[in-house]
């Protein structure tokens, strides 16, 4: 299906990898050049996943694939790495700024609802953006937040491109998915929320992603977590004796970065 025929649009919000520009957190237990390579690897875990929905997609809650990228110059990272989503150039001054921006672009491309994704949550369930696109399909003015359990959100799909939900929100505070909540009882605006998700943005993250794409049938998990193949083949390059979270010597590959050692977009 075209992208401008899909009834809803989900782009992942997308930073190009570069050494010491990506994933910085994670440093240690990673190095800065294997920070990048997760990066990638998330990339590429989320826009499978994206057009893995897609492809389950009932028929009234089709889905198009897109990266809302940024930094400016990085069009040719992402054309070459994921040439099956289509592309938004996102680099505003604030974030709040940019998911606007491209809820907004989706709206402009002809799609009825649009859905913006973050891009640290490579094992989120298949099924939460399948429900999403359903949510948005039905008939009314509603919204969809999947909030995280850093008290943030991995998810925030829309009808209408309300500004006042990107208005007075602390970005990258523990009272994002809180405040957003507040701005949509606000304005009216009916609000689905889904199950609760993870960003991987620290060790303890970091772990329990290594958990779950590498202990099956992990305990306490209600929905099957995507299968994330790139990320998991990377951690399995960086622990490849299974012992986690100890300070990897392996040297992560930086050819599906793009980018040589040290470098910056």
């Amino acid at each position: 299906m075209d992208a401008d025929q899909a009834s809803c649009g989900i782009a992942v919000m997308a930073k190009a990898s570069a050494p010491g520009r990506t994933k910085t957190r994670l440093v240690p237990p990673l190095d800065y050049d294997q920070a990048a390579a997760l990066n990638t690897a998330f990339l590429h875990d989320v826009t499978d996943n994206i057009l893995l929905a897609a492809s389950r997609a009932a028929p009234d809650a089709t889905i198009a694939a897109y990266a809302a990228y940024g930094p400016p110059g990085a069009e040719d990272f992402f054309r070459s790495r994921f040439p099956a989503v289509d592309l938004i150039a996102a680099w505003l001054p604030n974030f709040g700024a940019c998911l606007l921006h491209a809820i907004e672009q989706m709206f402009t491309r002809g799609h009825g609802a649009a859905v913006v994704l973050n891009a640290d949550s490579p094992t989120l369930p298949t099924a939460l953006l399948n429900e999403t696109a359903a949510v948005l399909a039905q008939p009314g003015e509603r919204a969809v937040l999947g909030p995280s359990s850093d008290g943030g959100y991995y998810l925030l799909g829309l009808k209408t491109a309300h500004r006042r939900l990107f208005e007075d929100i602390a970005w990258s505070t523990e009272r994002v998915a809180e405040q957003t909540r507040e701005r949509a009882e606000e304005i009216g605006l009916a609000l689905h929320v889904l199950p609760e998700w993870y960003d991987v943005d620290d060790i303890a993250s970091l772990q329990r992603l290594h958990a779950d794409i590498f202990e099956v049938g992990r305990a306490g998990a209600t929905l099957p977590p995507h299968a994330a193949r790139y990320t998991a083949t990377l951690l399995n390059e960086l622990w490849p004796d299974g012992v986690f979270g100890r300070r990897s010597k392996a040297r992560a590959s930086l050819a599906d970065t793009g980018l040589p050692h040290r470098a910056a977009i």
